[in-house]
């Protein structure tokens, strides 16, 4: 017999605020009618999530000719420093950080001759074509004119001085992606009007360990011209190109649907989502672009570059799913798109997902997870860390996959732990990355150290 939603939900001690944020999958459907979720954090419940500053500096980071000043005390700017693993063809002066570092003084005279210095010291040292300013919280308390400041100083130098509006208080880490696509279309609107080529714009890789690559060497493969990338190893030049585009493709669907749907009503732009994390959703994936550019020649040559690929890892998987068969997973990530890749690839290999999560998923996405989960699984949106023990102990996966703040949680219950954010170094994305992905699952899990810890 199996227990109400409300039975569920008390049986494992959840706070009450909480409780609409957890679904428990069962035989033939779910506790509860729906996910409550893409919501501000419940306060005092020290969630996973990040600040709307950091949702934005992670969005806008990648730009490898840009220069970032964060107007506000040192801290938030270390915080971000080289956040992702971003890798560059091009110029590396995206990996600094550049701060007004305000103090007591600021904050009660004002920092809007600070940061006029501190654009001007850039302006004459480095002569940049592009700056991002980040209006930090306590900006925002201080009431400081970012907008006026980075107008004045754009004429002054001929140059893009653009205002992020990204006080931590003012909503969620998903807020901060909204800031950053704002501030892209800021500096692509002026451009809205370029002629159409038949390309594509890739919106949401952030080129993580060099996966804009392997997905640029794909679209050249089947025959479709990539017009500019956003935000991953992309470039001033590059990015103001993108309005000539005929299609975007969205990867990272948490951080950059905003920004297509911008692109749509504004300049004519359809989108569809895509994932290149395991081979199901890679294949799809291109032979749907090659659909919506309606390039019969290139469906043709995404389906027997898919085909090719997917023969040659037959082999590879094989014997690794012999060790992994069976074994029990844990995922916990920034967007839902990111989330059904992952179920979709342990369930190829043999492994069953007894515990999903996501910090910035949205009720379509839910839906699919829900759709595609295994009885007994435990579905969660911005979960804080008592709520990842709790379901960790109770759930006994014997693999975590998350990002770097979930990391010490693994170790400590004895489970192993796979990095599926954006501090990683090695590429998990396309065929490629399933090769990385399934070693990685597998050496973590199969380590002989958990005999010892889990005694």
């Amino acid at each position: 017999m199996m227990n109400t939603a409300t039975d569920k939900k008390e049986e494992f001690s959840v706070l009450e605020e909480r409780k609409d944020s957890i679904l428990y999958k069962y035989e033939g459907g779910c506790s509860g009618t729906g996910i409550r979720c893409d919501s501000d954090s419940v306060s005092g419940a020290v969630s996973q999530r990040a600040c709307v500053y950091c949702g934005a500096r992670v969005v806008l980071n990648p730009i490898t000719d840009a220069f970032h000043i964060v107007h506000g005390p040192i801290g938030c700017a270390s915080y971000t420093w080289d956040i992702r693993g971003s890798l560059s063809s091009g110029e590396e002066i995206y990996r600094n950080s550049f701060s007004t570092d305000l103090r007591e003084k600021d904050v009660i005279f004002g920092g809007e001759r600070k940061l006029e210095a501190g654009i001007e010291e850039i302006a004459l040292k480095y002569h940049p074509r592009l700056l991002f300013v980040y209006a930090t919280c306590i900006v925002g308390v201080i009431g400081d004119d970012v907008d006026a400041v980075c107008k004045s100083m754009s004429k002054k130098y001929d140059m893009q001085v653009i205002p992020v509006k990204s006080p931590g208080f003012s909503g969620n880490k998903a807020t901060g992606y909204k800031m950053a696509c704002n501030a892209i279309m800021q500096l692509l609107l002026p451009y809205k009007n370029r002629e159409k080529r038949n390309g594509i714009n890739i919106l949401g890789d952030f080129n993580l360990a060099g996966e804009m690559w392997i997905i640029k060497n794909y679209m050249k493969e089947i025959g479709i011209d990539v017009v500019a990338t956003f935000t991953g190893d992309s470039s001033y030049e590059n990015m103001i190109k993108a309005p000539a585009a005929r299609l975007n493709i969205v990867q990272c669907a948490g951080s950059s649907t905003y920004l297509a749907n911008r692109m749509q009503e504004e300049m004519d732009i359809p989108y569809i989502k895509v994932s290149f994390f395991g081979i199901e959703d890679t294949t799809n994936s291109l032979l749907r672009i090659a659909g919506a550019m309606k390039d019969e020649k290139a469906l043709q040559k995404a389906e027997e570059f898919c085909n090719r690929k997917a023969r040659e890892l037959e082999g590879f998987l094989e014997t690794y799913k012999k060790g992994l068969e069976g074994k029990r997973a844990a995922v916990y990530v920034g967007g839902g798109f990111k989330a059904i890749s992952l179920i979709r690839q342990f369930k190829s290999l043999g492994m069953k997902t007894v515990l999903v999560g996501t910090q910035t998923g949205k009720p379509e996405d839910y839906e699919v997870i829900e759709s595609i989960a295994e009885k007994d699984t435990v579905i969660l949106d911005d979960a804080n860390p008592a709520e990842l023990e709790k379901f960790m102990i109770e759930k006994k996966p014997d693999i975590l996959v998350g990002g770097v703040k979930e990391r010490p949680l693994a170790y400590k219950l004895g489970i192993a732990f796979c990095d599926h954010n954006h501090e990683r170094k090695h590429p998990l994305a396309g065929f490629e990355g399933v090769i990385n992905f399934t070693k990685e699952i597998s050496d973590g899990i199969l380590n002989p150290v958990w005999k010892y810890v889990r005694q």
